[in-house]
């Protein structure tokens, strides 16, 4: 009998690995929202006020921080990571489990130090950590599981985008590498405002970088998008690149900007832009629009040609 070898992580992607993971499992009647967006979405009573959103993430040495990264950014980075998931719902946090994996040789003050950064990002929201585990491990990483809550009936999805609905940005975008990925703060506020006030239609944060969180909207939408690229914000870190087209590259492919990136309809976006002017100093900036070709990014420049965009974003195992 023939024998067929067995695929690796890196040949299918992490695409791939989580779409073998997530088929066929196991449901109950109390979840509204399963694997494919940023939370799961659950419902614990049917007259509750309020859905649950339910999210974890890890952050591993030698893969989200190095080894010289202080204790402080790394459990910063940790509760942050899993609370910007929720802004993308519209959601606030509520609660945290955390757990540590360390080898045996991790000073006790480097552990005390990302407890500290934990703590201080926790208070800030209103978050209570209420346990976790620690366990002998061969690198350092930090395992945040989280749950929040949102409206019941309100969490902001990736699937409601529109053909005609226009795309916006938070913030800028590139050159996470420089810091931002271990400072930004998750846009919390800014995400239960688009929920409250009804402007998106679908949401999402920017954390594998935009060509591929895009790429997440638009299939869960089962839409195509326009990216005008000259209208991308840029961080100053990435404007300090040679050429135009290179920057805007790496705004696109860079990852870890854990900005939100948001649909609007056509006729709410200028008041939208008005409106937020008023309350928020991060700048707030459209770049592109839903179209009906269903799957396909098409990148414009100024002149409105078509520019390929060849590299995606940030993906494990690849």
């Amino acid at each position: 009998m023939k024998k067929f070898r067995q695929q690796t992580l890196g040949e299918l992607g992490e695409l791939g690995v989580i779409r073998r993971l997530v088929h066929g499992l196991p449901a109950r009647a109390d979840v509204v929202v399963g694997p494919g967006d940023d939370c799961a979405v659950v419902r614990i009573a049917d007259k509750a006020r309020y859905d649950y959103l339910l999210k974890s993430d890890p952050v591993v040495e030698g893969v989200h921080f190095t080894r010289e990264t202080p204790g402080a950014a790394v459990g910063h980075k940790a509760l942050a990571r899993v609370l910007s998931d929720m802004a993308a719902m519209g959601g606030e946090g509520l609660w945290a489990l955390v757990d540590i994996t360390a080898p045996a040789g991790t000073s006790l003050a480097r552990l005390m130090a990302i407890r500290a950064g934990l703590s201080k990002l926790a208070r800030r929201w209103r978050v209570a950590i209420v346990g976790g585990d620690v366990s002998r491990g061969r690198d350092l990483a930090v395992h945040v599981f989280g749950v929040g809550r949102v409206p019941r009936g309100q969490a902001v999805l990736r699937s409601g985008a529109r053909k005609g609905d226009y795309l916006f940005v938070t913030g800028t975008l590139g050159g996470s590498e420089r810091g931002k990925h271990l400072k930004f703060e998750p846009r919390l506020a800014e995400g239960q405002w688009l929920r409250n006030r009804h402007w998106a239609t679908a949401m999402i944060d920017l954390s594998d970088g935009l060509a591929t969180d895009l790429k997440h909207l638009i299939r869960s939408s089962r839409v195509g998008a326009e990216l005008w690229l000259n209208a991308i914000p840029l961080s100053p870190a990435v404007k300090k690149t040679t050429s135009w087209r290179k920057a805007a590259q790496r705004a696109i492919t860079d990852g870890e900007d854990y900005e939100l990136l948001f649909s609007v309809p056509t006729a709410k976006s200028a008041e939208l832009l008005r409106a937020w002017k008023k309350v928020f100093a991060a700048p707030c900036t459209y770049i592109g629009r839903i179209t009906s070709q269903r799957y396909v990014i098409a990148g414009l420049d100024a002149r409105g040609r078509r520019i390929p965009l060849k590299a995606a974003g940030y993906e494990h195992f690849r």
